[in-house]
């Protein structure tokens, strides 16, 4: 198998590279480093099943030779990179998906698009399953990364009808683990490195809006089981990746700090500008994951913390 994989280089596609190669894959990892980071895949020069390609896949894609599956990763994926970056974040969910899809028909491969729970917005539905459309403000801040998954699956829905390509949607929910950047500005990385430097952790709001956590490991064997599901089985409704285990932010900062073995205290801040739809609850129905994949979550989140903690400490040591 020949896998190219857009947004190789950032933290959840990188361990899909792993991942792929041992399963005996070739994988072509395409990525322009605006938000991913070489660090994450240096462990791979020199194998010779593992290419690295620098490109902005908003322009045309070409990539020599045949491809079995598409994987689109590409895009900033925290709330600090899509306010930094919003025409960039909206390009490559326009735009890049529009020439993945391409170079997918072409190959006459598989295709994989790498949705969000950002695709429920602030959801009136609780929990979210997948046939709930979302409660998404389309001129917020948020709207530039929410709007811009949308459009992905609508794109690539509507090119599988057209095309008759083998499209699947994964709307991922938070998902943590090593590899995540220090200035990520997601609640785990913001959490981690304020508790290992003996900071006070900053909640934003109220601290009792939750967020549903799902260790890498648990994410990328979901992910591969979504891409590898046969066709007749999955349809066309995208598949929830997640863990219905859902905890206030409060919680998961206190959990840091236990795992950490940290002095920190947990300071409560107002939302910064642009933070104003944050989301005030979160977790997947994964009623289809289980029925259609056989999956659903293992690695207890306390494990996956220590695991995270270890590697962010690494990286605070190796910086400072």
């Amino acid at each position: 198998m020949r896998t190219v994989i857009t947004g190789g280089a950032g933290f959840l596609a990188s361990h899909l590279c792993d991942k792929l190669l041992e399963r005996g894959h070739e994988v072509v990892c395409i990525d322009n480093l605006l938000t991913g980071d070489t660090r994450n895949i240096a462990h791979l020069a020199g194998n010779p099943g593992f290419r690295f390609i620098k490109y902005d896949v908003t322009d045309y894609i070409y990539v020599e030779g045949p491809v079995d599956n598409v994987l689109h990763f590409a895009s900033p994926a925290s709330p600090a990179d899509y306010l930094r970056y919003p025409i960039e974040t909206l390009k490559v969910g326009s735009l890049g998906t529009h020439k993945t899809l391409g170079l997918a028909h072409h190959k006459e491969a598989r295709y994989l698009l790498a949705s969000s729970s950002e695709v429920y917005g602030d959801p009136l539905v609780h929990p979210q399953r997948e046939d709930y459309w979302g409660s998404v403000n389309p001129v917020g801040y948020r709207g530039v990364y929410d709007e811009a998954k949308r459009f992905a699956e609508a794109l690539t829905t509507a090119y599988g009808r057209a095309s008759g390509t083998d499209v699947r949607i994964a709307r991922i929910f938070n998902t943590f683990g090593p590899r995540m950047r220090l200035d990520d500005g997601r609640a785990i990385p913001n959490f981690m490195c304020q508790a290992l430097r003996g900071d006070d952790i900053t909640v934003f709001g109220p601290g009792s809006q939750t967020r549903s956590f799902t260790y890498i490991d648990d994410t990328v064997e979901g992910l591969l089981r979504l891409l590898e599901v046969d066709r007749e089985k999955l349809g066309e409704m995208p598949v929830n990746i997640g863990n219905p285990d859902e905890i206030p932010l409060t919680r998961i900062a206190d959990e840091i700090v236990e795992v950490t073995g940290s002095k920190s205290r947990v300071r409560q801040l107002p939302f910064p500008p642009g933070y104003e739809d944050d989301p005030k609850v979160r977790q997947p129905d994964i009623t289809r994951a289980r029925t259609v994949l056989r999956w659903e979550p293992k690695v207890a989140r306390i494990d996956g913390l220590r695991a995270t903690a270890e590697y962010f400490r690494r990286r605070l040591q190796e910086r400072d």
